[in-house]
């Protein structure tokens, strides 16, 4: 008898233990409650930034959202066992490159000039899924579901210090892989729209380190399918007679996997 009321005891010690460990020392519920939004945030780019920090190498440790995407994710809590979640990624970027090049039609080595490259793009991913939890203390598995679309698009543009012209059919420039091999020099190029579409599936665990704080990770596997529509490449040239401009399509593409 003594056994089964110490046992009784032990198992009432828990779970009142259990459940002050729910609430903070304020009484601030740890765990999410229904009505809940959060807001969350990838934390690859973050740890390769703490990695690189701490690896040993000579080159300093910077943030890369472009391998790297900045996505931002959204949970809206519907019950104790389930959520929705949805994510977001608005990327928009312009880089502009100058190269030195000689002036044609002068014999001063000093006397330079700059091609300029100028390069854009934009990167727009949004999703929605079903999260659902098991557990009910401050670790929880997590599972589910997630459709992804993601649209992108870029453009390059080339400037050149040195005009083409009858009496300079071949200019010297100073940006690599400039001119082409035909003798003719690109002057833009634009990628064709590249639409994408992700079926996922994820599991993953949560821990709550704090009131309605948490960390988490998943691994995750989908289907996914994308297609890039043509795009265009416009290059100038002298024919012999005069500098002309002529502009061709670069193919589409699509995949799946």
């Amino acid at each position: 008898m003594k056994k089964s009321l110490l046992v009784i005891a032990l198992a009432s010690a828990t779970t009142f233990a259990s459940a002050q460990d729910m609430n903070s020392k304020r009484g601030t519920p740890i765990l999410p409650e229904p009505g809940d939004y959060s807001i969350g945030i990838d934390a690859v780019p973050f740890l390769e930034y703490f990695g690189n920090l701490m690896n040993g190498s000579n080159s300093a440790p910077s943030f890369d959202f472009k391998t790297s995407p900045f996505v931002i994710s959204g949970l809206y809590v519907k019950d104790a066992n389930t959520a929705y979640r949805g994510k977001l990624r608005l990327g928009f970027g312009s880089n502009t490159d100058n190269y030195a090049t000689a002036n044609d039609g002068t014999t001063d080595p000093n006397d330079q000039s700059f091609d300029e490259v100028k390069s854009g793009g934009k990167s727009i991913f949004i999703g929605g899924g079903l999260q659902k939890t098991r557990g009910k203390h401050r670790l929880h598995g997590i599972y589910g579901g997630e459709a992804l679309i993601g649209l992108q698009s870029s453009k390059t543009e080339h400037s050149f210090a040195n005009a083409i012209t009858a009496t300079n059919p071949n200019p010297s420039t100073g940006i690599p892989g400039q001119p082409n091999i035909d003798g003719s020099r690109t002057t833009e190029v634009k990628s064709g729209g590249e639409f994408s579409f992700t079926l996922r599936a994820f599991v993953g665990v949560e821990y709550f380190f704090a009131p309605k704080m948490s960390v988490s990770g998943e691994f995750g596997w989908g289907l996914g399918l994308s297609s890039q529509a043509e795009g265009e490449q416009t290059v100038e040239f002298f024919d012999g007679t005069s500098v002309k401009s002529q502009t061709t399509k670069t193919g589409k593409s699509s995949s799946f996997g």
